[in-house]
């Protein structure tokens, strides 16, 4: 497969912008991309030209998300965003954690994304990539650009003395509801070890404060030391109450919406069909008061058929 230039030279600035955020040295950076540090500093140099594989520039751009594709939807800067980035500002300052609990579809997961990518010494987890506590260490490892070789343990180590030698740093756990429990029980054991030192911020629905409440009423082992150390609240950005819950999505939908439409006059349009509820796959009862609003992925698919 044949890499452009005009590709290389998007993912060379791509990870130049990134290096800005990243407190460790460039030998450091280079690991958190599998690359060597010599290959590094040719790239900074502005070498582009036979210094990686096509494979090794697609892995780099996947990580950082360069657009490959050219796709169209727009970023929406919606209340999500907003609550979510005071939340992450406060907690690196601070030095505090936090569970982020919500609905499905309201743009958690892109707008984390985001926001890390401006912040300085900010490291983002997809945990349902990292279900195993192996594979969560060496993850966080690589983001570190602490290495991933060696044994576990060693592995393990290194990721503490990174996150303490580091200036304010902060991990966000996407996902994590799909954390095993022996990965809960690692991360308890870094907490331990980095009090003080680092912020840590998770991300996830239902499924992972069912998880959380249900180890703590059944005495197992970490959990309510876990929830204690992320403040003992999970915190929620989705009003309860019927009314502003929908003015919520009302404006969510909107914001979102509104950028990503051509014809602008669609977009109540668009918003009625999203605020349909649904309490089951295939099963759509309008008015019902307990049902789940059609999430942003909905407004995507709508979005993406008026453009075609």
């Amino acid at each position: 497969m044949e890499i452009t230039k005009e590709l290389k030279h998007q993912i060379r600035e791509a990870m130049m912008k990134y290096r800005n955020n990243f407190g460790g040295t460039d030998s450091a950076f280079a690991k958190t991309l599998n690359i060597s540090g010599s290959v590094y500093s040719r790239i900074k140099k502005g070498e582009t030209d036979k210094v990686l594989s096509a494979g090794e520039w697609l892995n780099i751009g996947r990580k950082f998300q360069v657009d490959i594709n050219k796709n169209s939807w727009k970023f929406a800067r919606t209340e999500v965003y907003e609550q979510m980035y005071e939340s992450f500002i406060f907690c690196q300052k601070s030095k505090s954690s936090m569970i982020l609990v919500d609905d499905c579809g309201i743009g958690k997961t892109e707008c984390a994304k985001a926001i890390i990518s401006q912040m300085k010494n900010a490291f983002y987890v997809d945990a349902s990539q990292t279900h195993t506590k192996v594979r969560f260490i060496r993850h966080l490892a690589l983001a570190l650009g602490c290495g991933t070789k060696g044994k576990y343990h060693e592995v393990l180590e290194n990721v503490k003395y990174a996150l303490n030698i580091l200036e304010n740093p902060f991990v966000c756990i996407d996902e994590a509801g799909d954390l095993e429990y022996s990965a809960y029980l690692e991360l308890k054991g870094i907490m331990n070890d980095t009090v003080d030192s680092c912020a840590w911020f998770m991300i996830g629905a239902d499924g992972l404060r069912a998880k959380i409440t249900k180890g703590i009423n059944n005495h197992k082992v970490g959990f309510a030391e876990i929830f204690s150390r992320f403040s003992d609240d999970f915190v929620s950005l989705v009003p309860r109450g019927p009314e502003d819950r929908k003015k919520f999505y009302t404006k969510l939908i909107g914001d979102v919406a509104y950028v990503n439409l051509e014809d602008k006059t669609t977009v109540n349009e668009v918003i009625r069909s999203c605020m349909v509820k649904t309490d089951a796959y295939y099963k759509i009862r309008k008015g019902q008061e307990d049902g789940k609003i059609r999430s942003l992925r909905y407004l995507k698919t709508l979005v993406n058929i008026s453009r075609s």
